[in-house]
């Protein structure tokens, strides 16, 4: 293993943008729920992915239950695969979203540019850097697009540590990190895993609308207002009332469980331009979003994440979000307790 070429790499990954960067080397996998400072096997990682999409959390996500072997070991999408080194670019901006009656929610990722190509272009430059340091290795880069567990991988390489929300926390960023990796042949000098550090808090949990974390680090896909709003496909899809109701002005994914983190009292906002909001994404009206048309919507979103949605699946949500705001006016209006049936 060559420190000089893993400095050399770190040191590229930072001058490119990236706000944190760390190695993880193959065959040592993601640290096991059960305790977050042993260094589990392949098969330790596959089979908690295997028993998450047993239980049927996946939902409808029927890509996800494809060559779960393949998801969970890295060597079975880069052949020869010895390295993982993991960036993460910090999101987090002051502003705060405009949650007047009247205005949907999008999460806060969603506010700006698409995450995809922010990521995927310092990517695609910090691995030209990697092929000029070290022409013989081979190199394959992913943005939550291809079968890498990235949470797993960038605790492994100590970028933070997953949460029992399911998600990254970093001590320097909170909740704040968009994530992305490049799959090597080159055996790189490991750093050590994230310790977690969440201890006995359950905030997350309790702070999530749906009841979607079933347990500490397990997530229901099908309760979860991420899923609901993005993943979901299908204009009248089967949700329950009371369900629907829970997702309340939120028309675009939902930040509660990680804006609840009391390791965001750490987080600093951004230096990256591209993670600014418009004010179609922190103070979307509902009414304004209804009205327009499906060219009008690809001309709006066409940078924004908020495309993955669909024009039928955002349509829906604020059909969603509009009848929650009238039970919640009718509400005020007669007195009638937050969890009256508004059917």
């Amino acid at each position: 293993m060559s420190a000089s070429l893993t400095n050399a790499i770190k040191q590229a990954a930072r001058e490119i943008g990236f706000d944190a960067v760390g190695i993880s080397l193959l065959p040592t996998q993601a640290i096991p729920v059960t305790n977050r400072n042993h260094q589990a096997s392949t098969g330790e990682l596959l089979d908690r992915l295997q028993e998450w999409l047993r239980r049927g959390y996946h939902a409808t996500m029927a890509w996800m239950v494809r060559d779960p072997q393949r998801r969970a070991d890295p060597a079975q999408v880069l052949p020869g695969c010895r390295s993982i080194i993991s960036v993460g670019m910090n999101y987090y901006t002051d502003h705060r979203a405009d949650e007047r009656p009247g205005n949907g929610r999008i999460a806060r990722y969603a506010w700006g540019l698409d995450y995809h190509t922010i990521l995927g272009d310092r990517l695609a430059r910090l691995s030209e850097r990697i092929g000029t340091l070290a022409p013989e290795s081979l190199n394959r880069a992913y943005v939550d697009t291809g079968p890498v567990m990235e949470k797993a991988w960038a605790q492994q390489a100590g970028l933070g540590w997953i949460g029992k929300h399911s998600n990254l926390v970093s001590t320097d960023f909170g909740s704040w990190l968009l994530l992305g990796e490049i799959l090597t042949t080159l055996e790189l000098e490991p750093d050590e895993a994230g310790t977690d550090l969440c201890g006995s808090c359950t905030l997350c949990i309790q702070a999530c609308p749906t009841g979607a974390i079933t347990e500490p680090y397990v997530v229901d896909a099908g309760r979860c207002i991420s899923y609901l709003t993005i993943e979901l496909r299908g204009t009248e899809p089967p949700i329950a009332d009371d369900l629907r109701r829970k997702l309340g002005n939120r028309i675009f994914g939902c930040d509660d469980c990680l804006d609840i983190c009391p390791y965001n009292v750490q987080a600093s906002p951004t230096s990256e331009p591209g993670f600014q909001p418009s004010s179609h994404t922190s103070a979307p009206s509902l009414l304004a979003l209804t009205r327009m048309d499906e060219q009008t919507f690809a001309t709006t979103f066409k940078q924004s994440p908020v495309r993955r949605a669909k024009y039928q699946g955002l349509q829906r949500n604020l059909s969603w979000a509009l009848s929650n705001e009238a039970a919640s006016t009718d509400r005020l209006r007669t007195g009638a307790p937050a969890n009256a049936d508004s059917r």
